[in-house]
């Protein structure tokens, strides 16, 4: 069965090949063209097709719309981008320059029937309608990040955050644009999918919109029988079985503790402490050179995670210390392997030129050959340990600086609603431990999972954070929102969770490599289900889901039938104001615990999306902002 991934990449390789069906016959020379992207155009691409790729596809040279760009004649232009009327305008300016030879244009989101009518007459008013070859929709308007992870949104995001969604000066106007721009990329979502979900969701909040909308958009396609993108879906169920998934739309407010948490976990802890977007981290590594002030220079390295990196593939989410445990036995492996080339090229005598070098047909020779074979796969292997060995590198001098290990290890206890070691006012008094944001984050999940903290304990809370140098907005705007979601602050909804510290040091050590764990608590942590995956599980499983909506846009009318309790075995998680990498990884293991080690008609698949990927920092940003919102008012 094809992932959303593969479906979006065979969409774009489609429309790179000038929107015909590959051919399965190899093409003795591909089609030379140009790509012309806006920056969403970008965004969808880049984590899906690299230039390789590009290139193979006979895609000469790509560039940005609104770049100063020459006239190339006799030569097909790929346009990708946002039907936008700035795009527009610009595409009406290289017809009339007559920059390309064919046109060949590609909306990500369905151009509306006024913009095509400006178009075609910036097409004649050019006098080169005949060169515009063909105008395609092609309802891409979503970014896929792994098989089973996509996002809305990475250009402009903001305009769709949690900020954007719970501001208190919002017009109902404002609101309506923001709902009908998630809307439309959901709705291209299931077009690239080509199956209509049943959809559930809560009652009275931004994820109940944004339901019933999408139930009404595809209600109305389904019933334009001469242009529905879904016609083929009964013809097409084995692309996501014979059951139809069923798309379960949440609200960020469902779970404001898991947004703020410190992790544990490779892809999480990357997302957290460096800059991890569109699958490419940028780590900032110190050179051994120093500049002439006599500081260490420190430059930016890119690291792009390929989804056929089998290390990253394998463990973006394991715990990091067995991450770094993985990267040692890594290296090792790559280090006997290069050894076993030299004893080998010393055995035969390559190394001095002797005459055994040419005495064929030996064992050894055939074990050398087969060795400078496999010598690609070696540099490779060598680029990809380097590469993680910058990252995680990375990662750990976070830990070490700011004594993530111990953050979390508290954070996880008050999860789990267990007893402190220590107070919480001790921790935020000491200056070693975490930055002021870092502080401010436990002391919010302690908050928001503590069902009711004396408003003595608050104001001696905020106090230490004034004094360890942290902004309080964030604080004020939790304690309303508290007050008006008292449901959502129920301890019990993340009980069965927590940790213990295996050893105080976890002896990593290896002369031959920088890369060193000691000083690091090496923490188990115990499985346990965060309230999303909770929500998904129950509502899969039809239990005790009576009070979420029930949308089927295939059935006549919007009524909310008499529910069979057949139990779901695909599930698209969509969470409105933005999601993490933490519940993520958590319904990746769900999932897996679900299906066991079968991969047939029993087993689970669960899909996770939202509408931005926002880490920690840029989340209490935006609780600032509404802090701020509300202090302004007052």
């Amino acid at each position: 069965m094809a992932t959303l991934r593969e479906k979006q990449i065979g969409a774009l390789k489609q429309m790179l090949n000038l929107n015909q069906p590959e051919s399965k016959v190899i093409a003795p020379e591909p089609v030379w063209k140009v790509l012309i992207y806006d920056r969403y155009g970008q965004d969808i691409i880049s984590p899906l097709i690299s230039v390789k790729e590009l290139r193979e596809m006979g895609i000469t040279l790509h560039v940005q719309l609104h770049s100063a760009r020459d006239p190339i004649p006799d030569v097909p232009a790929v346009y990708f981008c946002m039907p936008s009327d700035e795009n527009l305008v610009r595409i009406g300016q290289d017809l009339q320059k007559n920059i390309y030879d064919v046109y060949h244009l590609n909306f990500i989101s369905p151009l509306s029937r006024q913009r095509l009518e400006d178009l075609a007459t910036a097409a004649l008013q050019a006098n080169c309608v005949a060169n515009i070859h063909k105008v395609f929709d092609q309802y891409l308007n979503f970014i896929s990040l792994e098989d089973d992870l996509f996002i809305l949104r990475h250009q402009n995001s903001d305009a769709i955050s949690y900020y954007a969604i719970n501001r208190g000066k919002i017009k109902d106007t404002e609101m309506e644009g923001i709902m009908d721009s998630i809307v439309d990329s959901l709705f291209s979502v299931f077009a690239t999918l080509g199956t209509v979900p049943i959809i559930r969701c809560p009652r009275g909040n931004a994820a109940e919109m944004v339901a019933e909308k999408l139930d009404k958009k595809l209600r109305e396609n389904l019933r334009d029988t001469r242009n529905s993108l879904f016609l083929m879906d009964s013809a097409q169920a084995g692309n996501f079985s014979f059951q139809r998934p069923l798309l379960i739309v949440l609200d960020r407010n469902v779970d404001m503790a898991t947004p703020l948490h410190h992790t544990w976990t490779y892809q999480a802890l990357a997302h957290d402490v460096l800059d991890l977007s569109l699958n490419r981290v940028i780590v900032e590594e110190t050179a051994a050179s120093k500049s002439p002030s006599g500081k260490l220079r420190s430059k930016n390295r890119a690291c792009d995670l390929d989804h056929s990196d089998r290390f990253w593939a394998m463990h973006k989410g394991s715990p990091f210390p067995t991450v770094a445990e993985a990267i040692q036995e890594e290296l090792e492996e790559y280090r006997a392997s290069e050894d076993d080339v030299k004893r080998l090229k010393a055995s035969m005598g390559i190394d001095n030129e002797s005459d055994a070098a040419f005495s064929l047909m030996t064992d050894n020779t055939a074990k050398l050959t087969s060795a400078v074979n496999s010598l690609p796969q070696l540099m490779e292997k060598k680029r990809l340990i380097d590469m993680h060995t910058t990252i995680a590198t990375g990662i750990l001098n976070a830990i070490k600086l700011r004594r993530l290990d111990t953050l979390f290890e508290y954070e996880e206890k008050i999860l789990a609603g267990g007893t402190l070691d220590k107070p919480l006012m001790e921790i935020l008094s000491d200056a070693e431990t975490g930055t002021p944001e870092d502080k401010m984050r436990l002391i919010l999940i302690y908050y928001i999972c503590t069902d009711s903290v004396p408003e003595v304990e608050l104001d001696r809370y905020a106090l230490a954070l004034e004094g360890a140098g942290c902004d309080l907005q964030a604080f004020n705007y939790i304690k309303r929102w508290k007050s008006y979601a008292k449901m959502a602050s129920a301890p019990s909804q993340y009980s069965g969770g927590g940790t213990k510290t295996v050893s105080m040091f976890s002896k990593l050590v290896s002369k031959g490599s920088s890369f060193v764990m000691e000083g690091v608590k090496n923490l188990v942590v115990k499985r346990h289900n965060l309230p999303v995956t909770r929500i998904v599980d129950q509502l899969m499983e039809c239990r005790g889901c009576d009070d979420y909506r029930y949308f089927d846009p295939k059935q006549l009318r919007a009524i909310e039938p008499t529910r069979s309790k057949t139990v779901a075995n695909e599930a698209i998680v969509f969470i409105v104001g933005g999601g993490n990498y933490i519940e993520y990884q958590n319904l990746v293991d769900y999932a897996k615990s679900k299906s066991g080690a079968t991969s047939g008609p029993g087993s689970r698949r669960v899909v996770y999306g939202s509408s931005t990927l926002h880490n920690s920092k840029q989340f209490l940003e935006q609780l600032s902002l509404l802090g701020n919102e509300m202090s302004e008012k007052s």
